[in-house]
């Protein structure tokens, strides 16, 4: 039986998981802001007496460490951490206004990462001296990390910033047993793509993504984009000259800013 804390559990990629992991027995350490919600995901989840509700910001680290502490107790271990919780907004680097939004969006996507995994290293190496294998960080990028996109200019960079931690961090790891899985998605159908009024090609049920992650998880792969034809499409992005590329999305459609009217 897995022990999986997941971050971001209250909607969209991290409800799913939730879901999928508790479909697979696992005990689970949900984090979400809002209570209600998290007491709501709970009661549609199999077995609900087995997993542990944390409602709290992933910007709190003084509290997100104590729900890692508690769950670990509870739990006696960790096996799976997964670092979900994100948010997403539009930005222009013209409008002062913005600064704050772009640092609310790399407090959430990045530093908030970081204190996710940190309470939980120590034991997991601990885990992996006594012989446990399938020991797991999960770090939550984006395509949108693979290059910068127009008026994305704080979620592309957080994102990109994601991709190289777990990086690090995997090789920092890579003689302690514990693998560290960056998940890179792609365009998949949640609340956050769901407000987005242009195309979005290759768009995947969040269902569908959850089982697909959770597969690469346990296989334990250093990188995995989902879908795959994202990945294809990752791939000729890194190939494209600047000039090439700037030419291509400079007209790209833009994700609506946080205006106040």
């Amino acid at each position: 039986m897995k022990r999986v804390f997941i971050t971001g559990a209250s909607s969209g990629i991290g409800a799913a998981l939730a879901q999928y992991y508790a479909e697979q027995g696992a005990t689970l350490g949900l984090v979400a802001r809002r209570q209600a919600v998290l007491e709501q995901l709970l009661a549609g989840l199999p077995h609900p007496e087995r997993h542990r509700l944390y409602a709290l910001d992933v910007n709190d680290h003084v509290a997100l460490t104590a729900a890692a502490e508690d769950f670990i107790a509870a739990s006696d271990g960790v096996d799976v951490v997964i670092a979900s919780a994100g948010i997403s907004q539009g930005t222009l680097t013209e409008y002062a206004e913005d600064q704050q939004v772009f640092e609310q969006v790399f407090a959430t996507n990045v530093l908030a990462a970081v204190a996710t995994f940190t309470p939980f290293i120590a034991t997991m190496k601990r885990q992996a001296k006594a012989g446990q294998t399938g020991l797991r960080l999960v770090g939550v990028g984006s395509v949108a990390g693979i290059r910068g996109l127009p008026g994305a200019g704080a979620y592309s960079g957080s994102k990109a910033a994601v991709i190289s931690y777990c990086e690090s961090l995997r090789v920092e790891l890579r003689a302690s047993g514990i693998k560290v899985v960056t998940i890179v998605p792609g365009y998949i159908d949640t609340p956050m793509t769901q407000v987005n009024h242009y195309k979005m090609p290759f768009l995947m049920p969040v269902r569908q993504f959850a089982a697909k992650t959770g597969a690469a998880v346990a296989r334990g792969g250093s990188y995995q984009v989902i879908p795959w034809q994202m990945g294809v499409v990752a791939k000729l992005l890194r190939l494209l000259p600047n000039w090439l590329y700037d030419l291509a999305f400079s007209k790209a459609p833009h994700k609506a800013r946080k205006t106040t009217n």
